[in-house]
């Protein structure tokens, strides 16, 4: 039976936090019934049964996608001109910019909630704070970075030069998302959350770039990357530490409690954040340090082009 009051929490399901029309999980709950016929309450994530949740699903995506990057610059060499699909992009660029925002606010509906019961430390160790409806969202995550990999197709397609950064960045995170999946990791929200922030941010910058706009803000885009990698560091070490001195033999300085996840999980994500963060500091540096591009953060560049040329975009 329908709400008589859509901005009323009175009579809704259990993971709804906030009233009906302005809650994702509301939201998603509608939309699983449109499409499989039930609510979300029944869906379950079971490795070898969901869709994408094998390892040699996520290793053949991985060799595809970096079959498609080397195979596909080699093909579009012999191309005269870049296939520019403008429309498609500011599409695609558009729906991720959509998409990012909405798991956002669904994470928010579920973890401020959780935080505000039960306290942070709850929200990044306790195994209570790994639910179902999270689950869910964690999977939909997981699955917007197959979609990611449209990203490099359209590069490849305009004949941009990729830098080892962006496929190492776009093949491995996914893998990381699987692994969360797999090892259950509770502190894995925030990083979602924060990655969920910086995608709204960018991928709104990539669709004004594409609609051609003039944006200046792009470093501002790395910065908060790297901000991203600091926070999300900072985080997975403590959660690390945590958990290893909990079980630890010889006792160890701890909080003295457990923190949900494997430790494979936990140390692939460790070593592949703190691979991110080198990564796009050495990019920041060489791109707008010491590179040829103005900066709008007081950084100024080491290299100058002679007056009126113009530099390369790059993505």
């Amino acid at each position: 039976m329908a709400e008589v009051n859509p901005f009323s929490l009175s009579g809704t399901q259990h993971s709804q936090h906030w009233p009906s029309l302005v809650s994702p999980d509301w939201w998603l709950n509608k939309a699983f019934i449109a499409v499989t016929g039930q609510p979300k309450s029944a869906w379950r994530w079971a490795p070898g049964t969901t869709s994408f949740s094998t390892q040699r699903t996520v290793l053949t995506g991985v060799v595809l996608y970096l079959a498609m990057v080397f195979g596909g610059q080699a093909i579009m060499k012999k191309v005269a001109k870049p296939i520019r699909l403008k429309r498609f992009t500011q599409l695609h660029n558009l729906a991720l910019t959509l998409i990012s925002g909405f798991l956002l606010l669904a994470f928010m509906e579920q973890c401020l909630t959780a935080w505000r019961q039960n306290g942070f430390f709850f929200t990044i160790c306790g195994a209570e704070s790994w639910t179902q409806p999270m689950e869910i969202l964690y999977y939909l995550n997981y699955m917007t970075k197959w979609l990611e990999f449209v990203d490099t197709v359209l590069l490849v397609l305009k004949k941009k030069n990729l830098e080892f950064l962006h496929y190492y960045h776009h093949s491995l995170t996914m893998v990381l998302c699987f692994e969360e999946l797999l090892g259950r990791v509770s502190v894995a929200w925030i990083i979602c959350s924060i990655n969920l922030l910086v995608h709204v941010i960018m991928y709104y910058y990539y669709f004004l770039a594409s609609c051609g706009k003039k944006v200046w803000w792009k470093e501002i885009v790395t910065t908060l990357q790297i901000v991203q990698f600091v926070v999300d560091l900072g985080l997975c070490y403590f959660c690390l530490y945590t958990h290893v001195t909990f079980h630890a033999v010889v006792p160890l300085p701890s909080v003295g409690a457990d923190c949900r996840g494997t430790r494979l999980a936990a140390y692939y994500g460790c070593v592949l954040l703190s691979s991110y963060l080198l990564l796009f500091v050495q990019f920041f540096i060489k791109t707008y340090i010491k590179g040829e591009t103005g900066s709008h953060l007081g950084f100024r560049p080491l290299n100058y082009k002679q007056e009126g040329e113009k530099t390369q975009k790059t993505e």
